[in-house]
């Protein structure tokens, strides 16, 4: 209960949600522009006719990187802007308590995390957060604040990640549709989810969406968020969904990415972040069975590996730590080969506690 008090204390001092003008700034929320999505996309459409000539100079400079760690059975997705900033989005599963992510951040020389945002509070996407912030706060250049949904869970893992924030004074943010976190002068960074007001406890009913747009380039990841979330995505933010690659809600689970979905958000290519031998089966057979009848280039960490998407706002590049097919059929034949051993990694047996299952 203390921890769950913490989070009610800190969303009436930090006035969440956007409720007040001191949000708008680098380490806030600012809802100036995302809070009614349809006026939102008014205002793009007026600004995008009225420019003209002025499109050009007005393109994004730079190059900007999302880095889909492989961190097993969990989720970790660090964004890098092209100024510099950096965006760590999930932090992979509990067992690993954030060394595998460290490491990557590492090899990239990053000594900063700008924002670090849990999508939701299951172990294998907060499970780094709290020796994360440890690291950064004790040994490297901090962390500029936190966003999580707001929705608490019981789990030793989500005690361990408020304890971290509470202990270095860490500013918590709880998001909600319309907020745009602050995020590099030329990238867009929009919640979809949770909902706004009363939206319950299911931890991925309210899972944090982001939409993000650089350039002509657009970016869709959804957390957990099933079925019952993508309708509700559909029906309030549709105009919003339209992207060129989208992050598997779900870990690839059939719970998610439905057809109805998918057929909003159309994406060229999609990124699945789990185990080559995952425990739940992912990416389960429907859908890259799905996939493959959009026609949706498909990553997998499992296969994959690491998986780096850089644009420039106009076209894209993914590299990919293993060369493997991207076809989905393919990779489901991929899935069911016992025979081959490409990027198989040891299968983590260590049992999962109760109240953290994903």
């Amino acid at each position: 209960m203390r921890r769950i008090a913490l989070v009610v204390v800190v969303a009436g001092l930090l006035a969440f949600a956007g409720c007040v003008d001191d949000l708008a700034d680098d380490d806030g929320i600012d809802d100036e522009t995302a809070t009614d999505e349809n006026a939102t996309h008014e205002s793009e459409t007026n600004e995008s006719e009225t420019s003209g000539d002025e499109s050009d100079s007005a393109a994004p400079v730079g190059e900007f990187e999302l880095h889909h760690i492989d961190v097993g059975q969990g989720d970790a997705t660090l964004l890098i802007a092209p100024s510099g900033e950096t965006m760590l989005v999930d932090s992979g599963d509990w067992p690993q308590d954030g060394q595998e992510v460290i490491e990557y951040l590492d090899e990239q020389d990053i000594d900063r995390i700008d924002r670090l945002v849990a999508t939701h509070a299951h172990a294998d996407h907060i499970g780094g957060h709290a020796g994360i912030i440890e690291e950064f706060e004790t040994e490297r250049d901090g962390i500029g604040a936190v966003y999580d949904s707001g929705v608490a869970h019981t789990s030793q893992t989500y005690e361990n990640y408020l304890d971290a924030v509470e202990t270095h004074d860490l500013d918590l943010f709880e998001v909600r549709e319309g907020d745009s976190l602050p995020f590099g002068e030329n990238v867009t960074t929009t919640v979809l989810n949770p909902p706004e007001g009363d939206s319950g406890t299911d931890l991925h009913y309210n899972s944090v969406a982001l939409a993000i747009e650089f350039g002509s380039v657009q970016y869709l990841m959804t957390g957990d968020a099933e079925r019952d979330a993508e309708s509700r995505l559909v029906e309030d933010w549709e105009t919003a969904l339209p992207s060129d690659l989208y992050h598997a809600g779900h870990h690839g689970s059939s719970t998610s990415s439905t057809d109805s979905f998918l057929d909003e958000v159309d994406p060229e290519s999609a990124v699945i972040s789990s185990d080559r031998e995952s425990q739940y089966g992912h990416p389960h057979d429907e859908v890259l069975e799905r996939f493959d009848e959009h026609g949706i280039e498909t990553y997998w960490t499992g296969a994959h590996g690491d998986i780096v998407v850089s644009t420039d706002g106009d076209t894209v590049e993914t590299d990919t730590e293993h060369e493997v097919t991207t076809d989905p059929a393919e990779l489901l034949e991929l899935k069911h080969d016992t025979t081959d051993s490409t990027t198989v990694d040891a299968v983590d047996t260590t049992p999962t506690p109760i109240g953290v299952l994903p």
